[in-house]
């Protein structure tokens, strides 16, 4: 192993990242390393892959002194031959939570979602980190887990949205946000929030969109949207390359709808109620990836329909 505070290639960030044994971090981390960035992941469970160059310190976030002490960490065991103490890294990257309801009581989930978010962005504004990314969601625009049959306000989803959940997974996400708002006006540092969509495995194409295709009712509850795992890893990393933004949130999802009709038709055929605020792109996800498009030059990689035969 090699020591993290040395990177390997120009531009690369000492990054510790929370979660990063999930879904989404399990693909993430790898598209992290391969740009020269070194990690440190912070999680309850080990890293799944352990031919991976990637330590994992375990941590309950929910507690401010372990939130504090993980920010100040070694990224791995070989730091200790090295001639300086551990300091903070360059950017914190907070994607651990409750990835959504019914894994824990309400309370629970919302409690230990918002003091971990708390916990971690108040330790790197407090030790002097300058950039921090967190993992909001598409919850937040209300329809995902509503009780029944809910309808979005309007087309296309975007960042300026009145977001209005009903649930405690999505109000703890709310709350994420304002957290950082909060944290970004005081220290005056660049707090990005991603609002993911619907995190797709490379394995669940071939598995999952054929019925998602056939079955649109299926995808209202995350906006006939998603985003590929490794495409999410390339927002992470531009989001760490763009800097002087303050607070923003990115919805993070691919460029494309999950049906075969155009944009256009879909909701004009099942949602003629809702209105559009503006013209919307043949087949753009109405859960729009707009603004990463134009401001941190995301380009999709991953189109499902590279995947999936229509």
């Amino acid at each position: 192993m090699t020591d993290n505070t040395v990177v390997t290639k120009s531009g690369g960030k000492r990054i510790l990242f929370t979660g990063g044994s999930g879904k989404a971090g399990r693909h993430v981390l790898p598209y992290l390393l391969a740009q020269g960035h070194k990690i440190l992941n912070v999680d309850r469970v080990p890293f799944p892959d352990p031919k991976a160059d990637i330590y994992t310190l375990k941590a309950e976030l929910t507690e401010s002194g372990q939130a504090f002490n993980a920010l100040t960490s070694h990224f791995n065991m070989s730091g200790f031959d090295a001639k300086s103490l551990p300091s903070p890294p360059d950017v914190v990257i907070h994607f651990a939570a409750y990835p959504c309801n019914m894994i824990v009581p309400d309370n629970e989930t919302f409690q230990a979602n918002v003091t971990s978010t708390y916990n971690v962005i108040e330790a790197a504004c407090k030790l002097g980190v300058r950039k921090i990314i967190i993992a909001s969601s598409e919850t937040t625009y209300g329809v995902c887990f509503a009780q029944g049959d809910a309808d979005y306000h309007s087309f296309p989803l975007e960042e300026d949205y009145d977001v209005d959940p009903e649930d405690s997974y999505a109000l703890s996400k709310v709350c994420a946000e304002q957290t950082a708002r909060t944290f970004a006006r005081r220290y005056g540092v660049d707090i990005y929030a991603l609002r993911i969509g619907n995190v797709i495995e490379p394995h669940e194409y071939e598995r999952d969109f054929p019925g998602y295709v056939s079955n649109p009712a299926s995808r209202k509850r995350n906006a006939w949207s998603y985003i590929d795992a490794r495409d999410l890893g390339q927002i992470c990393d531009l989001a760490v390359k763009k800097d002087g933004l303050g607070f923003q949130i990115f919805n993070a999802t691919n460029d494309t709808i999950t049906v075969k009709e155009t944009t256009k038709d879909f909701l004009a055929k099942n949602y003629p109620q809702t209105k559009l605020t503006r013209e919307m792109g043949e087949y753009e996800a109405p859960l729009s990836n707009r603004k990463i498009r134009e401001v941190l030059g995301f380009q999709d990689v991953h189109d499902w329909r590279k995947y999936v035969k229509v």
